[in-house]
């Protein structure tokens, strides 16, 4: 399985980004796909998950209301929609695919993107 993260840059506070995950190979036995960040210095945190199945989804309370997480099965992609970004939101971000219903737990999570740099200005 190979997960390619895309979609980051620059942008003001304020501003859109969306991100795409693009899945190769057996993603078969795959619960979900989660969006994390990492910012400098700080420990990698859950954002936003949807199961490859049924399309639940789920949100970190400190996005909630600006990102919308999304899939496009045809093109074996899910995409994350920022908006209303806010300095704070600057991070790396990466997609990840988990076989197990713990969604937000980065530790279940088997395979990783390469990650995707979001950096938001003031």
């Amino acid at each position: 399985v190979q997960l390619q993260a895309s979609g980051g840059g620059l942008v003001q506070a304020g501003g859109s980004l969306r991100l795409s995950c693009a899945a190769s190979g057996r993603t078969s036995t795959m619960y979900a796909l989660g969006w994390f960040r990492q910012a400098p210095g700080k420990e990698r945190k859950f954002v936003a998950a949807i199961t490859l199945s049924g399309s639940t989804t789920y949100y970190a309370d400190f996005v909630k209301g600006r990102f919308t997480i999304s899939r496009d099965n045809a093109k074996n992609t899910v995409y994350l929609q920022m908006s209303s970004l806010e300095p704070e939101d600057t991070a790396v971000y990466y997609c990840a695919l988990t076989p197990w219903d713990n969604y937000d737990l980065i530790h279940e999570y088997q395979y990783w993107g390469q990650g995707t740099q979001v950096t938001v200005s003031s």
